[in-house]
């Protein structure tokens, strides 16, 4: 009888956890639709552009740098723009193509970075910081292709206020269609780089860093000492030490870049669970140091929480529950209850990457089935990248392993 009680209380209060999750994302959804709806109709122009400095962090990317300094080169920009391609001890070619770039384009520069510790992108991204001179920093990746307006949206944004820190775009993915897996990719961009980021930021003035078509201010940058050299998620870290100082990071949705996804699922294992390690790393260096928590950071730092703990813990109960109620190892008056919460989840993430995809207009019978298959594939290895981010980041810790840039492989 006791035990009866103890799994009826397990049950209820991970269905109401459960469900207060749901309903807060389907409401950022909501939000991010109203936001993208809104965007679109308040563009304005500047009397006067600061000048602008885009950083590009670059490790052997000869297969992609020439589109996307070809891309860079292209940007509309009224003010001074100067582009600085930070070649990090490349061995391909990827110096050979800036060298063309800088060689017919007087505001591109190829800088050779020196070696140095740790090596990652934020070390990079701190020496070309340092070098530089514009208003703005704004960073793409080396795999990136801005629409020719991407960058005169986010200026024009983050000059709107002063307690702005900059601007954050939107990331879309260009080959999303050349299999299953970048299928799967560029729909849930769609959700979570579009309709819950921009859900967040029209609810609670809350936005981050993506780490690429985004801008912070160089005035701000020095404020915070610009980037944590050991953060494997660079972006996330900033972003957390930019609200502490109560500024403010507004979403630009009409601002986009096209960016290269893994089109081999090693590949992009390995990418999802740098990302974890890194956020992970985050999260612990926000507990150790309560001034990172401070004001709307208490929210975002929950927000984290939820999605590298709860998150994942509910989701092993919905699963090890829904296997059991099927195999008959739970008795009837929980199988029913238990089975309509399993199936309303997958009902609700399946609505939100439809809607998702009617926003952006890759609304296809495709796209409804693979949103239903990424429920019971793509969103199951959430609990594998987490767990493996959990055991690689106390490994490190352990054995004080520096941070590697852990280049994504392009095709």
């Amino acid at each position: 009888m006791q035990v009866n009680r103890l799994f009826s209380s397990l049950v209820i209060t991970t269905s109401i956890l459960f469900w207060i999750l749901i309903l807060y994302y389907s409401v950022l959804t909501i939000y991010g639709l109203i936001f993208k709806i809104k965007e679109d109709k308040n563009e304005k122009s500047l009397i006067e552009y600061p000048s602008v400095d885009i950083l590009i962090p670059a490790h052997n990317e000869g297969k992609v740098i020439f589109e996307t300094l070809d891309a860079m080169a292209n940007l509309y920009y009224p003010g001074e723009l100067n582009i600085y391609l930070l070649n990090d001890n490349s061995t391909d070619n990827t110096g050979e193509i800036a060298d063309y770039f800088a060689k017919h384009f007087k505001n591109v520069y190829h800088i050779k970075v020196p070696l140095g510790t740790p090596k990652g992108k934020a070390r990079v991204l701190n020496y070309g910081f340092s070098i530089s001179k514009g208003d703005m920093v704004v960073i793409y990746d080396a795999d990136n292709q801005p629409e020719r307006a991407a960058l005169i949206k986010l200026v024009e944004k983050a000059v709107e206020r002063e307690d702005y820190a900059g601007a954050v775009g939107y990331v879309k993915t260009i080959n999303m269609y050349k299999n299953a897996l970048t299928r799967m990719i560029g729909l849930e961009f769609m959700v979570f780089q579009l309709l819950m980021q921009s859900g967040r930021w029209m609810l609670f003035k809350l936005g981050s860093l993506t780490g690429t078509n985004m801008l912070v201010k160089r005035k701000v940058l020095e404020e915070v000492g610009g980037w944590d050299a050991y953060a494997l998620a660079e972006d996330a870290e900033l972003s957390v030490r930019i609200y502490s100082k109560n500024y403010l990071l507004p979403v630009v949705a009409s601002s986009v870049t096209w960016e290269q996804e893994p089109e081999k699922l090693n590949v992009w294992i390995r990418q999802r669970t740098r990302w974890m390690q890194g956020n992970l790393y985050l999260i612990s260096k926000i507990i150790k140091d309560k001034k990172m928590t401070k004001g709307i950071n208490k929210f975002n730092t929950f927000q984290m929480v939820s999605i590298y703990y709860l998150f994942v813990s509910l989701v092993i109960a919905s699963d090890v529950w829904f296997v059991m109620g099927l195999m008959g190892k739970i008795r009837i008056d929980y199988q029913i209850p238990l089975l309509i919460l399993w199936f309303e989840t997958l009902w609700i993430y399946v609505v939100q990457i439809v809607t998702s995809a009617v926003v952006e207009k890759e609304i296809n019978f495709k796209n409804i089935i693979f949103a239903v298959l990424m429920y019971f594939t793509y969103a199951q290895f959430w609990i594998y990248l987490v767990l493996k981010g959990y055991f690689l980041q106390i490994k490190n810790s352990f054995k004080k392993v520096e941070p590697e840039w852990d280049k994504t492989l392009r095709f």
